[in-house]
């Protein structure tokens, strides 16, 4: 029986039935898009097909973290309980919400007593997810809260994200191309592979002449860093792109072998930076 709770954000992309099944809180972080705020803590919910068929006619939609009192409202019935806790968070390199589980978990302390570990995992969508499948395994083969937390920051900086975007034109409202690289990269068909460092930050490793190309880098760069077993699983996110999945997949069969993968769809508040288009994959590393 696990000894304690544990504790994400929906930035981790797992589904819905992930956090039942394993008996996960997720603390949802939340976006607006024409007009209109969801996910959060009482926001509406967007199907993720429409939020991507809006995204690619041209919706502009923003994010905004999980607030403290938001984290505490999420946390506070288990605290109230004297049940141990493990918050999970999401990169504080790409959002502030790590810090609202730190403000959140002060104050429960103080008014409960209670015990809280708050890890940053610097790791963003279904790497955040892959994180804390492996924290989760730990805790239910029974260590401690003390130990999971040591183990979850062992292995944080060894959850490799190796991406790509199919509009360049994200990347450059969030930063990461100037507008001259979007436009030039547009025109030519040039494909960035990206990654997430140790500071939890996305950053461009390399690009490419066109799509096929691009996931097929995505395979190289994990055949450079994986330290994958049998019993490792590939976890692999999409914004909306199935057949691109596929491809990936046959790819990384040919050098791997047979696996059993993860799939799942990138979420809104991760696909509001990401774009439409976006292919990921997320495995254990000798490092990042």
């Amino acid at each position: 029986m696990r000894k304690f709770i544990i504790v994400t954000d929906s930035a981790s992309d797992l589904p819905e039935s992930y956090y039942a099944e394993h008996d996960v809180v997720a603390v949802r972080l939340g976006f607006t898009m024409d007009g209109v705020s969801y996910e959060g803590e009482d926001g509406a919910r967007l199907d993720v097909k429409e939020f991507y068929k809006r995204l690619r006619g041209g919706s502009m939609p923003t994010t905004y973290q999980a607030t403290p009192d938001q984290i505490e409202k999420a946390l506070a019935p288990f605290a109230e309980e004297g049940k141990e806790i493990l918050c999970l968070a999401f990169s504080s390199g790409l959002s502030g919400t790590c810090e609202s589980y730190v403000t959140a978990a002060k104050r429960l302390q103080e008014k409960y007593g209670c015990k809280i570990a708050v890890v940053d995992s610097l790791c963003a969508s279904l790497g955040e997810g892959l994180f804390v499948d492996y924290v989760v395994r730990k805790a239910d083969a029974g260590a401690t809260l003390e130990e999971a937390a040591a183990y979850a920051e062992e292995i944080k900086l060894h959850i490799c994200h190796i991406f790509t975007v199919e509009d360049l034109f994200h990347l450059k409202r969030g930063g990461r191309v100037s507008t001259g690289t979007a436009v030039i990269g547009t025109l030519l068909n040039i494909k960035p592979v990206l990654h997430v460092d140790d500071a939890g930050h996305l950053i461009p490793i390399g690009k490419t002449m066109g799509r096929k190309k691009s996931i097929s880098a995505l395979v190289d760069k994990m055949a450079e860093l994986s330290v994958i077993t049998d019993d490792d699983p590939i976890f692999i996110s999409h914004g909306d792109c199935p057949k691109d999945v596929e491809y990936l997949i046959s790819l990384v069969e040919k050098k791997f072998g047979k696996r059993e993968f993860f799939v799942n769809e990138i979420g809104s508040v991760i696909g509001t930076h990401s774009g439409a288009g976006t292919l990921a994959i997320f495995f254990m590393g000798k490092h990042r």
